[in-house]
């Protein structure tokens, strides 16, 4: 009989695969621009000039690193005219972060 690898936390049942995906997702916030890219991002929809100028960082290395928020499905976009609206994705995103302040905080 094959052993059951997966993981139980709570009322979650968790495979191999699932627990890359979580890695994968924390790697994502060991970026001190995509953190603060995210905390621009807390207070209003942005776009790449407007973060660029808040983060005095050129809009091309912007784009990379939001590209990189998207994929995570981290920040969502939306067009208006000609520019690229950025926000948060979820509540799910502010939580993280919030949380992650309060542990460093503590």
């Amino acid at each position: 009989m094959a052993e059951d690898k997966n993981i139980f936390f709570d009322s979650y049942e968790l495979e191999q695969s699932d627990l890359t995906d979580l890695a994968d997702l924390f790697k994502v916030f060991g970026d001190a621009t995509r953190i603060s890219i995210m905390f621009a991002l807390l207070k209003q929809e942005l776009s790449v000039g407007d973060i660029a100028e808040r983060l005095e960082m050129n809009a091309s290395a912007i784009s990379h690193q939001l590209r990189v928020l998207k994929q995570a499905k981290l920040i969502k976009s939306r067009r208006e005219g000609k520019n690229i609206i950025y926000s948060l994705a979820d509540e799910h995103v502010v939580t993280i972060i919030k949380q992650g302040v309060d542990h460093i905080l503590e």
